[in-house]
This record gives C-alpha cells, sequence and structure tokens, in this order.
C-alpha cells in the first residue's frame, strides 16, 4: 500500500459522497425544484394575460413568492457551511501544495523534488523512454551572502529560480533541493539533450541581470545523468548526476558535465562521502546472503542480505564503508543501493523464504525513503512484500522515534515483516519493542556466545524467548560459531540460528532453485523436533510465522515442571 496524500474532498465530511453532502444536495434541489416550479407557473399565467389581459392570479404570485422566501431562507443556512467547507477544502489543497513548494523561489522542494524524481523513473521503466537528471550548485555562493549579505543571495536565488523555470520545457520540472542547489528532471530526454539544455542555461545566467553586477556574475557547475543508457535505477541515477557534479567542482567550476562511466576512479577526492558516492555511482557494491536455519528441522528458513564493496575499493570492509557513508552524509543513498542490490541479486529465493535488510534509523527518518520508493525497489525485480524482512539495529539510536514508529506501520500494512536486530547490544531498541510488533527478534551475537547454564546472559536471552513467545515473534540468534552454542540456545528456547558454523555469507546457492536447503552439518538437531504442541503451532501460523517444534519441545518440560513446583508444598532450609 502506497502513502498518498488524501484529497480535502475525500476527507471532508461534507463532500458530495458523505451523508452530509447528499442530505444538502437533496435540500438544495428541493429548493430549486420548488423555485423553479413557482417560476413557470407564472410564466403561464403571463403567457395567458397576453390573450386574456389581466389573469395573473394571486395564487401564483403566492407560489413564486414562496418558492423564494424559502431559498433564500434555506439558503441563509447552508450556504454559510457549504462556503466553510469549500474554504477549508481550498485551505487543505493549499497546505498540501506549500508542503511541496519551496517558499523562496516558489520551485519544488527536495521532497517535491524525489517525488517526482520517483515518478518519472517509473514512467521511463514502464514505457521504455529515456529520462535525464540535472544537478546544479550556485557558483560561489557563499561570497554572496558573506560580502553583500543574505536578503542579496535571496535575491539571487529568486532571481535565478526565475532563470531556470523560463528556461525549461513546458515538460520539464525545476526544484532547489536546498541552500544554493537546484536540480532539473527532463522527462524523453538523453543525455546529451540534458546537456544542451544545461548549457543554454548557463549562457543565460552568465548574461543575466546586469543591473547588479556588485554582486558578482551568477554562474553554477551542472552534473547530468540519464537512464536508461546510463543506469537502470533512481539510486545510481541520482548518484551519478552527483558524481559528475563533483568532477565538475574539481576540474575548476562553471561548466556542464556528464557522468562518464569510463573515467578515470583514482582521482583526489573531497572527503569519505565522495567516496562512497563514487562507489555507488559505479555500481561498485555487490550482495552477499547468510542463512538463517529452523534448528527444529534443519531447513533454512530465510536469508540476511548483506553488502560488499567491490574490489579494487577504498574500503576493506562493510563496516568502513557504513563509516565513511555516515561521515560524508551518504548513509541514505547507501542504504538505498544496499536494498537495491540485494533486492536484484535475490532471484533465486525459493519460494517461502524469506529475505531480510538491515536499515539505519536515519534512513527510515528521511522523507525519501517512503513506503513506496520501496514498494517500487520490489516491483523492479519481483519480489512480493510480504517475503521482505526490514531489520532494524539497536546499536544506533532514533532521532525522531514518532516518526519512524508511523514509517515502520506503514511498511507493516504493505505487507513488509519487520525484525529488532541485534537485541542486547544497546538500550536503544526498548521503546520500539513495546511500540512495534516485530516478526522477528534477533540475539546479538555477544549475548550468545556468553550464554552458559546459569549465568546472566542465559536469563536475558531467557527473558527474549519468553517476549517473543507472548508477541508471536521468531527468536533467531546471531554469530554462531561452534556446536555448543548451538546445544545452548536450543536449551533456552532459541529456535532459529545464523552464524559462520551454519553457513558463510555469500551468493545464493544454486541449489535454493524450487527446493529448501536442508542444514546436514549437526543432524541431532532433528531429534528436537519430535515433541510438537498443535495448539502451539496453530496459534504460530495464523501469525504468518514457522511453527518452530524445538520452541515447544523446551517450553513443554517447562511448563510442566513449573505446575509440578506449584503443587508440591516448600519446604525452607
Amino acid at each position: 500500500m502506497t502513502d498518498r496524500p488524501r484529497t480535502a474532498t475525500s476527507d471532508s465530511t461534507a463532500g458530495e459522497g458523505s451523508p452530509v453532502g447528499a442530505r444538502l444536495s437533496s435540500v438544495f434541489r428541493l429548493v430549486t425544484g420548488a423555485t423553479l416550479s413557482a417560476t413557470a407557473g407564472v410564466a403561464a399565467f403571463v403567457s395567458l394575460g397576453e390573450v386574456i389581459p389581466g389573469v395573473i392570479p394571486r395564487a401564483a404570485i403566492s407560489a413564486l413568492s414562496s418558492g423564494i422566501v424559502v431559498g433564500i431562507a434555506l439558503g441563509g443556512l447552508f450556504l454559510p457551511s457549504m462556503r466553510a467547507r469549500d474554504a477549508m477544502g481550498m485551505r487543505h489543497e493549499g497546505a498540501a501544495v506549500d508542503a511541496l513548494r519551496d517558499p523562496l523561489t516558489g520551485l519544488g522542494n527536495h521532497r517535491a523534488f524525489h517525488d517526482e524524481l520517483q515518478r518519472e523513473v517509473s514512467e521511463a521503466q514502464r514505457y521504455g523512454v529515456p529520462v535525464a537528471l540535472v544537478l546544479i550548485d550556485l557558483d560561489e555562493f557563499r561570497q554572496i551572502n558573506d560580502q553583500h549579505g543574505h536578503a542579496e543571495g535571496d535575491r539571487v536565488l529568486a532571481g535565478f529560480a526565475r532563470l531556470i523555470s523560463g528556461a525549461a520545457r513546458a515538460a520539464d520540472r525545476c526544484f532547489r533541493t536546498g541552500g544554493d542547489e537546484f536540480a532539473l528532471i527532463l522527462p524523453h530526454t538523453d543525455a546529451d539533450g540534458a546537456s544542451v539544455v544545461a548549457r543554454r542555461l548557463l549562457i543565460a545566467a552568465l548574461e543575466s541581470d546586469p543591473r547588479h553586477q556588485d554582486a558578482g556574475v551568477v554562474s553554477f557547475s551542472a552534473g547530468i545523468s540519464s537512464m536508461p543508457a546510463l543506469t537502470s535505477s533512481q539510486m545510481q541515477l541520482h548518484a551519478q548526476a552527483e558524481a559528475a557534479l563533483r568532477a565538475v567542482k574539481r576540474a575548476g567550476r562553471t561548466d556542464v558535465f556528464v557522468f562518464d562511466p569510463e573515467a578515470a576512479t583514482d582521482e583526489a577526492l573531497v572527503g569519505p562521502g565522495d567516496e562512497v558516492a563514487e562507489l555507488i555511482a559505479r555500481g561498485r557494491l555487490t550482495a552477499a546472503y547468510q542463512p538463517i536455519f529452523d534448528l527444529a528441522t534443519g531447513t533454512v528458513l530465510g536469508w540476511e542480505g548483506l553488502i560488499r564493496p567491490m574490489s579494487p575499493s577504498p574500503f576493506l570492509d562493510p563496516a568502513a564503508l557504513f563509516a565513511a557513508a555516515e561521515a560524508g552524509g551518504q548513509l541514505i543513498a547507501l542504504d538505498f543501493a544496499c536494498v537495491e542490490t540485494i533486492v536484484a541479486g535475490a532471484g533465486r529465493l525459493p519460494e517461502g523464504a524469506f529475505l531480510s535488510i538491515n536499515l539505519s534509523p536515519p534512513t527510515l527518518e528521511a522523507a525519501e525513503f517512503s513506503t513506496a520508493a520501496l514498494l517500487a525497489i520490489l516491483r523492479r525485480h519481483g519480489l512480493a512484500p510480504g517475503r521482505l524482512v526490514i531489520e532494524l539495529t539497536e546499536r544506533q539510536p532514533i532521532g525522531d522515534v514518532e516518526r519512524v514508529l508511523v514509517k515502520l506501520d506503514t511498511f507493516r500494512r504493505a505487507g513488509i515483516r519487520l525484525a529488532a536486530d541485534h537485541l542486547g547490544a544497546g538500550n536503544a531498541g526498548l521503546r520500539l519493542l513495546t511500540d512495534v510488533r516485530f516478526d522477528i527478534v534477533k540475539v546479538d551475537l555477544g549475548l550468545v556466545h556468553k550464554t552458559a547454564p546459569g549465568g546472566r546472559a542465559s536469563a536475558v536471552v531467557e527473558s527474549i524467548v519468553a517476549f517473543a513467545a507472548r508477541t508471536g515473534a521468531l527468536v533467531v540468534g546471531e554469530g554462531v560459531e561452534d556446536a555448543d552454542q548451538i546445544d545452548r540456545l536450543v536449551a533456552l528456547g532459541v529456535p532459529a540460528a545464523q552464524g559462520y558454523l551454519l553457513g558463510r555469507p555469500g551468493p545464493l546457492p544454486e541449489s535454493t532453485v524450487g527446493e529448501t536447503p536442508q542444514l546436514t552439518a549437526i543432524p541431532d538437531l532433528q531429534a528436537a523436533a519430535r515433541a510438537v504442541d498443535e495448539e502451539m503451532l496453530t496459534w504460530r501460523r495464523s501469525l504468518g510465522l514457522p511453527a518452530n517444534p524445538v520452541l515447544v519441545a523446551q517450553t513443554a518440560p517447562m511448563r510442566a515442571a513449573r505446575r509440578t513446583a506449584r503443587a508440591s508444598p516448600t519446604t525452607s532450609g
């Protein structure tokens, strides 16, 4: 289900389709009919009076007067409410427009840009037509603010917005996406056509506004990418245009560059964020998949999709990649790239298995990472929403909890499942555990490695298992590296696990086509499936979760032991 703003008409209780609207419409039809009938009657008598002078009965005049009086009276009652409804609708529509408009320039804002880019990319993919993206930065804009003040800076921005709007073609879309950053979306245009449009705009900018030369010549740098010639995804389209824009700045600014996939990659870069963006733009990311096994049956329940930078790369491992993305402001773009890459590579996922992907809290908080954007990626690669699990890590704090909760709710309503990742690794997830119904809770490897009979870590894991039993979530132990850890997890009631012992991250194996892989390295685990509580199985299936008979096998004796203990007299000593 996509997030679409409702129109004022659909929200109004007095709309045409609502009961109130229907009653108002009926009243006005009645009044109008009465007035028209009275008028028609008088007209008939007037016509008759032309033949028989003086024949206009008082009854006709009385009927006309009554109809008009009733109409005026009812109009006085209902017209103010109708006007109020219309005014409210206009205010609602105005607020919706304002939310997508930059107040200084009148162009579309950052949110409108991402919404429109998603629509145009979807159209281009559906009909096989090109679309181009031009990203623009004004040159040395900070100097204008510093030397002439923010009022002059605002005047320059507003003037450039008028220039870009006047130079754009009817089908083009113009946006102000940041302080001195603008964007053009050019439907049905390839990279060469976009370059012509951008260069004409640059010439016009250099020749514009001769009355204010004290503020300096207004120039800009622009980077261009297009699809399908250079890429097939929205994420790479944006990243390639950014890479081309950075290349212009390195070359001295005031120019227009089209992204060149064959260009050298060892140029001096501004910072870690640029390295990440370059990696994304060139599609130098690859997916790896780690299996998650049901410890009772030995079958694969799903895979966790992970990302790896392709060699050669400035990043030695994924941790360094994500640290650089966070430091350089590219975390959201990297998460977009991860989702696209992982979902695209999951074509051999067997029927019934799920695919889980990690997302950082900043990405979940970002307006551009919407449910609609996520569903568009799934549609592109043929993955049903019900098979995707979004993992939210406990290691990173969430800034806007309410915004994230709303977004997670839209994910769930769209059919996407949710997982609490690294449970026990931090303290950021407690609020989410109380407010979000997670389908999966994953026990952090730190707890898994510390589990020992009677130990504190084991007590924490038991609490997690009890919590999951109450909420219907599947518990997964992470980072399993030896058979003893498997035994301890089974004893604590953890039904599923992943880790190097069970399967290392890598490509999806060919054997996943049309069949479910089996865990054969630890055959003794099959004995745990003998005791099955049918009532528990039915309950778990109703929630769409695996049966997990291991959990039943462990909890049933525990319940019996507790009942025996309660029935026996206690002794002190």
